[in-house]
């Protein structure tokens, strides 16, 4: 799979069925060669506008299923939001 069709993809997180939104970037260990993270944008500063302050930076080994449509991950949101 291409990282352009993991963008597609919308992450969903099982604990709570919320959407999380789109995968932005990915974090990848050069020297092992295996993508460690993947990094979504946060919730908005005011109801959802006016950008994010902060990103998930959710690890690989959160992600249970990856679908046609969604990527369904199991976390806590509080410990994987990461605040700028």
């Amino acid at each position: 799979m291409r990282l352009c069709e993991l963008r597609e993809k919308e992450v969903i997180n099982v604990c709570d069925c919320k959407r999380l939104g789109c995968i932005v970037d990915v974090e990848i260990d050069i020297c092992e060669g295996r993508v460690e993270a993947i990094v979504i944008p946060g919730p908005g500063k005011i109801c959802g506008f006016l950008g994010t302050d902060g990103e998930y930076v959710i690890p690989w080994h959160c992600i249970k299923k990856i679908g046609p449509d969604i990527i369904l991950v199991e976390i806590r949101e509080e410990k994987f939001l990461q605040k700028y």
